[in-house]
């Protein structure tokens, strides 16, 4: 496997942790409906949250938050309609995007981005 890809299933074990220390409840990730995915499935407050993971190891490209394009967005959303369909939700939802940042001495930080799309 690529290390891009290793280090993308490792931002989003760290972000659904680091959420899970916030109070959210993890629900299931890796949602897969034909080509699109949802990274992270998470419970907050009465909500349905669908969590786009973007790392990066440091901004020189751009920050990971501007990586999260329209067609990626309607993928996650389409996406998060069939979950919604599956499990028969009737409650709010939201979508949000957590940016995961390495830096220079190894530390993790996130970023997170609440309701940032729809």
């Amino acid at each position: 496997m690529a290390e891009h890809n290793d280090s993308g299933i490792l931002a989003e074990q760290l972000a659904a942790d680091w959420l899970v220390g916030k109070g959210y409840e993890f629900v299931e990730k890796n949602y897969r409906h034909k080509h699109a995915e949802i990274d992270l499935i998470m419970k907050f407050k009465g909500l349905l949250v669908f969590i786009e993971v973007k790392f990066r190891s440091g901004t020189g490209f751009g920050f990971a938050e501007e990586f999260v394009d329209g067609t990626k967005k309607k993928l996650v959303v389409k996406a998060a309609d069939q979950y919604l369909y599956e499990k028969d939700w009737h409650n709010d939802i939201r979508f949000d995007i957590v940016a995961v940042y390495k830096g220079r001495t190894g530390k993790i930080n996130f970023k997170q981005f609440e309701d940032a799309f729809y």
